[in-house]
C-alpha cells in the first residue's frame, strides 16, 4: 500500500482550508498515474455505451473527448483549456486536425507528466488560469474544455475569456457538471455535496445549474447555445467501473482508497436524485 506523498498531505490539509489554487492541489495529489484512472493519461469519467465494464473504459474516455472535439472547426487554431495529462490532446489532434493546438493547464505538474503526449499531439503547453488566458483577442477558432469548468474560479469569467479569444464563428465545446436543487437539499444530499466540494477543491460560488450555465453563455455573447444532459451515460457506468477497480486494484494510499468508496456512494446519491448532472455544451461566437 503506497504511503502518502507530500502532495497527498497538502490535499488532505485542503479539506480543512482551501488554498489559493485548490484545483492544482487536487491534481498534484492525484499525480500522473492515479490508481483509479480509466486508462493511462486519462482522468475524465467517460461517455459510455455499456454499463461500466472495464473492457470499455478506455473507449469511454476517448469517446467523450472525440464527441467534444468533433464540434470544433477542422483545420483551425484550437485551445484546450484544462488539458489534463495530455491524452485528450492526442484525440483533439486526430479528430479536429488543428492548424495549431495550445494546451492550457493551471497545474504545472500535469503538463510535465503529459509532456510526451503533448509532443505527440504537437501541442504547445501553457501554464495559466482559465479565467485569465494569456492569448490575444480573436486568436482561436475553437476552445475545448473537458470536465473542468466546475474547478474554475468563475464560469462567467471563463466564458468572457473564451468569447474574447475566439474569432467570429468560433466554437466553445465542453463538458461540465452542474449542481441542481442547491436550495432544497436533504441532509444526506447536503453532506454529500459539501464533502465533494472539499475533496475536489471546488468553491461554493462555482456551483451553477444547467439553466444558469446556458444563461451565462448567452450573457457572455455566445449564440446557438446547446446544453445536453448525458448523466445516464456518464455517472452510473463510471461509478460501476470505479467500484470494480477498488475491489481489484491494491495500489494507492489507504486513505484515498477508503475515501474513494465514500465518494462513489455520494456520487450515486447525488446523480440518482438529480442533484448533479453531466452536460455536453456547445456554443458559438456570432459571425
Amino acid at each position: 500500500m503506497a504511503a502518502l506523498s507530500r502532495a497527498n498531505l497538502r490535499h488532505l490539509a485542503s479539506l480543512v482550508r482551501l488554498g489559493r489554487n485548490p484545483a492544482a492541489t487536487v491534481y498534484d495529489s492525484l499525480g500522473g498515474d492515479f490508481f483509479l484512472s480509466p486508462a493511462p493519461g486519462w482522468l475524465n469519467l467517460g461517455l459510455w455505451e455499456g454499463l461500466g465494464d472495464s473492457t470499455e473504459a478506455e473507449d469511454a474516455v476517448v469517446r467523450l473527448a472525440s464527441v467534444l472535439a468533433a464540434e470544433l472547426p477542422s483545420g483551425s487554431d484550437i485551445v484546450d483549456v484544462a488539458n489534463g495529462l495530455g491524452a485528450q490532446d492526442i484525440v483533439v489532434r486526430s479528430v479536429a486536425q488543428p492548424r495549431s493546438l495550445v494546451a492550457v493547464n493551471i497545474t504545472e505538474s500535469q503538463l510535465r507528466s503529459g509532456r510526451a503526449r503533448l509532443d505527440e499531439a504537437s501541442a504547445t503547453p501553457v501554464v495559466a488560469d482559465a479565467t485569465r488566458l494569456p492569448l490575444a483577442n480573436n486568436s482561436a477558432d475553437g476552445i475545448i474544455s473537458i470536465e473542468a469548468a466546475f474547478h474554475f474560479p468563475s464560469r462567467h469569467h471563463f466564458f468572457s475569456e473564451a468569447r474574447r479569444v475566439l474569432r467570429p464563428g468560433g466554437v466553445l465545446s465542453m463538458s461540465d457538471v452542474s449542481a441542481e436543487r442547491s436550495h432544497t437539499l436533504s441532509p444526506r444530499e447536503a453532506i454529500a455535496g459539501v464533502t465533494n466540494l472539499r475533496v475536489w477543491g471546488i468553491r461554493r460560488r462555482s456551483l451553477m445549474s444547467a439553466d444558469q450555465i446556458e444563461t451565462a453563455l448567452i450573457d457572455a455573447g455566445f449564440v446557438d447555445v446547446r446544453v445536453h444532459d448525458v448523466s445516464r451515460r456518464v455517472f452510473f457506468p463510471a461509478i460501476r467501473f470505479f467500484r470494480e477497480r477498488l475491489r481489484t486494484v491494491r495500489q494507492g494510499p489507504l486513505a484515498y482508497r477508503w475515501g474513494s468508496g465514500i465518494l462513489l456512494r455520494q456520487w450515486e446519491l447525488l446523480a440518482t436524485r438529480d442533484v448533479m448532472r453531466y452536460l455536453l455544451v456547445r456554443a458559438e461566437v456570432p459571425r
